[in-house]
């Protein structure tokens, strides 16, 4: 399967939808040139698009590591897409629903257990085609404008200027910070310390897509310890990502084969959400070597085949700044 872009969707840029969220940036009345200023910070910082690739798909063509001669050339037979799962002679994808608990106590998480033939086919898709800060559309967009059989969110690369950012074998950040994921080109994954290395080197080693959030759940097919206190971000924002969450999560376990995981939340009788150590279990019980966490609560969302499977805390989609997807025909 080619992994470079085809041109026809290199040459259609997506019109640009600036939706803005909206912070409290003060009391009843913004008095004074520091609250001015501060005002203006918060806009620039959080809210103002900040395009630094204005065509992704483009880019991407030109400059991947991996190229259309250098990966898989086959092309997936044998289609076959169910409510609950896609098949090729490519790659499979089971999606299954698991409840637990009972009461005030429920918890609902949906599972999508991948096993492909090229590890290229998990690819990235950043919103509105284009790379930077701020910009942000739904992932059904997203996955709908990538011709997606499936896809989840991904790690809110835009709402952060750190980290070590490879997407579809192109370096696009590279200050390491915080534990990040790396998905390979040969299928298999490992979590590591940004810290401990560079963008050129992992790229080199074949790394096709990395993911900087957090934190790590399972290493060695053992839950991580100390999980549950861990900060993401050591800028303003969401600092803590603690307690009884919606959750997204990606797992290997072993070469090729994956597992998707997003667990529901905030609603009491039908899920509650996890904590992260919660998370981990989940992802040690479907059998995984190692497992990530990746952007939660309202942002927590699995789609497959046209439509949202589970149940998004905020009562439907909320915008971010990227997604995973398998396409369809991978």
């Amino acid at each position: 399967m080619s992994t470079a872009q085809p041109a026809a969707d290199a040459a259609q840029t997506p019109a640009p939808r600036h939706t803005r969220r909206r912070f409290l940036l003060g009391g009843a009345a913004v008095v004074g040139a520091a609250a001015v200023g501060t005002a203006a910070w918060a806009l620039n910082r959080f809210v103002i698009d900040h395009v630094e690739v204005d065509n992704v798909a483009a880019y991407e063509a030109m400059n991947s590591s991996v190229s259309s001669t250098t990966s898989s050339t086959a092309q997936a037979t044998d289609v076959t897409v169910t409510d609950t799962g896609y098949t090729s002679s490519l790659t499979s994808i089971s999606i299954e629903q698991v409840s637990t608990g009972s009461g005030s106590d429920t918890v609902t998480y949906y599972v999508a257990d991948i096993q492909v033939s090229d590890a290229t086919a998990v690819r990235s898709a950043f919103a509105n085609n284009a790379y930077g800060t701020n910009i942000t559309a739904l992932p059904s967009t997203m996955a709908t404008e990538h011709g997606a059989i499936l896809a989840v969110n991904g790690d809110y690369y835009g709402f952060r200027s750190d980290g070590i950012l490879i997407r579809n074998g192109v370096i696009y950040r590279d200050d390491g910070v915080r534990d990040g994921m790396a998905f390979y080109t040969d299928g298999h994954v490992e979590v590591y310390d940004e810290t401990s290395t560079d963008a050129q080197t992992l790229l080199d080693a074949g790394v096709w897509n990395t993911l900087s959030f957090g934190p790590a759940l399972v290493q060695g097919g053992a839950v991580l310890s100390g999980i549950d206190n861990v900060e993401v971000d050591t800028n303003v924002g969401n600092h803590s990502i603690q307690g009884t969450q919606p959750r997204t999560a990606l797992g290997a376990i072993g070469d090729g084969r994956y597992v998707f995981v997003v667990v529901d939340g905030r609603e009491e009788g039908y899920s509650r959400g996890v904590t992260m150590t919660e998370l981990a279990q989940i992802m040690t019980g479907l059998g995984c070597d190692c497992a990530y966490n990746l952007d939660g609560g309202g942002s927590s969302t699995l789609w497959f085949n046209g439509q949202v499977v589970n149940r998004p805390s905020n009562g439907g989609e909320r915008e971010t700044s990227d997604i995973l997807y398998i396409a369809q025909g991978a």
